[in-house]
């Protein structure tokens, strides 16, 4: 019985990793998106509705890309203005 526990456990928990949502990525459909390289090889993307900032994705020349929001529509991301920085790294998707 406790050998059933411990081949079941790794299933349950590749099962909950897999309803979960990882943090970026929810890109809104209709948004314009604006691309742009950085000198370090860096490439940020700025997607916009109706002018107004949604949300950034950074993919670093090396690394995994991670994104900043504007959930109150004000121009700066949610961690300029917190001093915190609440950075969302999208580890794996399927």
């Amino acid at each position: 019985m406790n050998k059933a526990r411990f081949l079941l456990l790794p299933l349950v928990l590749l099962g909950g990793c897999a309803t979960t949502n990882p943090g970026g990525g929810d890109v809104p459909a209709n948004a314009d998106v604006t691309s742009k390289t950085m000198g370090n090889g860096d490439k940020v993307d700025e997607y916009r509705v109706n002018g107004e900032l949604e949300m950034v994705r950074v993919t670093p020349a090396r690394g995994a890309p991670y994104f900043l929001y504007d959930r109150d529509h004000d121009g700066h991301t949610d961690a300029e203005k917190d001093k915190v920085n609440k950075v969302h790294w999208q580890l794996y998707s399927w």
